[in-house]
């Protein structure tokens, strides 16, 4: 729950606006005053919003502060209202967000001053998988660029930690954005008691136990799945008791507990269902028969006579684990429950990203995150050099020209299947004659998937001609490269006899100059030759260009690759230098305009 604090007639209004976007998510403190509804709401909340200055609000808080894990987040606001400050908890209780929240809805400048926030370096205590150990020296001395080693059992996909592999270890680390391409390889199992960097800073990411320094952080990937078997009214504490001791046997570790995993027969077994409650994992479900399939190393008769497969707890952690998973810690009995461990084969993530048209406003956030979560980013050269800067520290660049689409899309697909976070990216939208059909074609169900959508050339075009695309339209390549010009041809022809609004994209290059003429001249087999036309080269770009024409003027000598040609239908008009294709509204009848009727 978030509170909302206000001591002015600005700040209610601000707590106003909060409720109304808001309104399952906050809860109003009025009626006293701040400095005794403060404490209420600090016990009661996991985060405020106060519309006080950052200096009151310091002077009413630290009398309640109790330590980082247990304070909420705390966001200040302005009277004006010109910045939301993330004041306490940035990372650990979301204030950081919050207050980049607070700023969508207020409109306000979010000022987060968290170290690793402000030099791009990824947060140990924001990762996707929980962190433990020295957190804050081990992430001052990758501020400061002191040496930190890096140990994985495995690849998971991270976001880029700049850190130093161990010796004669290769992989994850780069010295940053700008580092030349280079690809990685897998590394051998670290052993946890290797020697650490010369400043004793270390960073692991494994399941296992590791009995670490006071310079050791240990992430803690979610690797591991506990098949569990018991007897009607095993006890939710044998069943915890059972599983805990079978991991510290094994030198596996609680935290990289994934799922529970039994029979069906077992689902609303209480001391099961109980168990994964107490250790935070869902328990998944297998039928006998999917369990009776899999080989295990100790098949037993009771509870092939109990439930009807030969292995409950062995099996069901096989199965969950899924493909290229290994069992880790043989089944292990109690006085009523089995249980053992397998681990499950790291799945990789590839986010393929639409970087817009080109302008950084019309990147959207998600794109941004996105780009920040990858230790990858595989693209053109020059899509690539629009957002470099925007890649963290230790981000691995693959990088390559034209033409290369297909080997782009390979890699990205090999790369998140060795286990890395990837993210390919393309102008426009990735899924819009761009990466993401090469791509998605490449993978397999072995990784995980993201699409991005991006701001595409035709609606980036669109808004600066004005509103070519206020019916129906349709987008067609000019480019026989991948496409027949027959079928291009045809699809044209079909277009122009549906009174269709078309857009254009790789209309011309200096190879393929007489498409674009030929396919202009097919649209005027149906269209008169005032039809508006649209001509955008490099839209949202520096070197943007804007021309709005018809179907007897246009100059294809002026359109290049970085072109976008929009041509309207019978119905299209421009009205004030800009076009509009109608939709058909009544009141709109008879409105003038140049118009491109047969």
């Amino acid at each position: 729950m978030i509170g909302l604090i206000s001591a002015t007639a600005a700040g209610r209004t601000g707590c106003d606006r909060l409720a109304a976007a808001w309104p399952e998510r906050t809860r109003r403190y009025d009626g006293a005053p701040v400095r005794d509804l403060l404490p209420v709401a600090f016990a009661e909340c996991d985060q405020l919003v106060l519309f006080l200055a950052t200096g009151a609000a310091v002077r009413l808080l630290a009398p309640l502060l109790a330590g980082k894990t247990a304070d909420p987040a705390v966001v200040t606001v302005d009277e004006a209202h010109r910045h939301a400050i993330a004041l306490l908890g940035g990372h650990a209780a979301g204030a950081n967000a919050l207050a980049l929240a607070v700023s969508t809805v207020l409109t306000t400048s979010p000022v987060i001053t968290t170290g690793t926030d402000a030099t791009g370096t990824p947060a140990l205590d924001t990762l996707p998988y929980p962190a433990e150990g020295a957190i804050p020296a081990v992430t001052r001395a990758l501020l400061d660029g002191t040496p930190v080693h890096l140990h994985e059992d495995a690849t998971w996909p991270l976001p880029p930690l700049p850190t130093t592999p161990p010796p004669g270890a290769t992989g994850r680390a780069a010295t940053g954005p700008a580092a030349p391409p280079t690809r990685g390889t897998e590394r051998p199992t670290p052993d946890p008691t290797a020697a650490t960097s010369e400043s004793g800073l270390v960073v692991w990411v494994t399941d296992r136990v590791v009995e670490g320094g006071e310079g050791t952080v240990v992430v803690r990937p979610p690797g591991l799945v506990v098949g569990v078997g018991g007897s009607r009214g095993a006890g939710v504490g044998e069943v915890v008791g059972l599983v805990r001791g079978c991991l510290a046997e094994a030198g596996l570790a609680e935290g990289s507990v994934w799922r529970m995993a039994t029979v069906e027969a077992k689902k609303d077994e209480a001391g099961i269902v109980g168990a994964a409650a107490l250790l935070g994992v869902p328990l998944v479900t297998f039928g006998a028969e999917a369990l009776a399939l899999v080989a295990v190393p100790n098949p037993s008769a009771a509870p092939l006579v109990a439930v009807g497969t030969p292995s409950v707890a062995e099996a069901a952690a096989l199965l969950a684990a899924g493909p290229g998973g290994e069992l880790v810690a043989e089944k292990r009995k109690s006085a009523m429950a089995t249980a053992a461990v397998a681990r499950r084969r790291p799945r990789g993530r590839l986010a393929v990203v639409g970087l817009g048209p080109g302008a950084r406003d019309l990147l959207t956030p998600r794109a941004t995150a996105e780009l920040r979560r990858a230790s990858i980013v595989v693209g053109l050269d020059q899509y690539v050099a629009q957002i470099r800067d925007l890649l963290p520290p230790g981000t691995r660049v693959l990088e390559s020209g034209l033409g290369a689409e297909e080997e782009r899309a390979r890699t990205a697909v090999a790369e998140a299947r060795a286990g890395h976070a990837v993210a390919l990216v393309g102008s426009g939208d990735a899924g819009v004659y761009a990466m993401a059909s090469p791509a998605l074609a490449e993978a397999a169900d072995d990784i995980d998937v993201v699409g991005v959508p991006g701001v595409t050339a035709a609606l980036a075009a669109s808004s600066l001609l004005g509103a070519p695309l206020g019916h129906d339209h349709v987008s067609i390549s000019l480019s026989d490269l991948h496409t027949p010009w027959e079928v291009i041809e045809r699809r044209v022809r079909a277009a122009a006899a549906a009174d269709l609004v078309v857009t254009f994209y790789n209309p011309r290059s200096r190879g393929r100059d007489w498409q674009l003429p030929k396919a202009l001249a097919l649209l005027a087999e149906h269209r008169g030759p005032r039809t508006p036309v649209g001509v955008v080269r490099a839209a949202s770009r520096p070197d943007e260009e804007v021309t709005v024409t018809t179907l007897a003027d246009v100059d294809p000598a002026t359109v290049d690759m970085v072109s976008v040609v929009t041509v309207g239908n019978t119905a299209s008009r421009v009205v004030a230098g800009r076009m509009v294709t109608p939709r058909g509204y009544r009141w709109q009848a008879g409105r003038d305009g140049e118009g491109g009727g047969a």
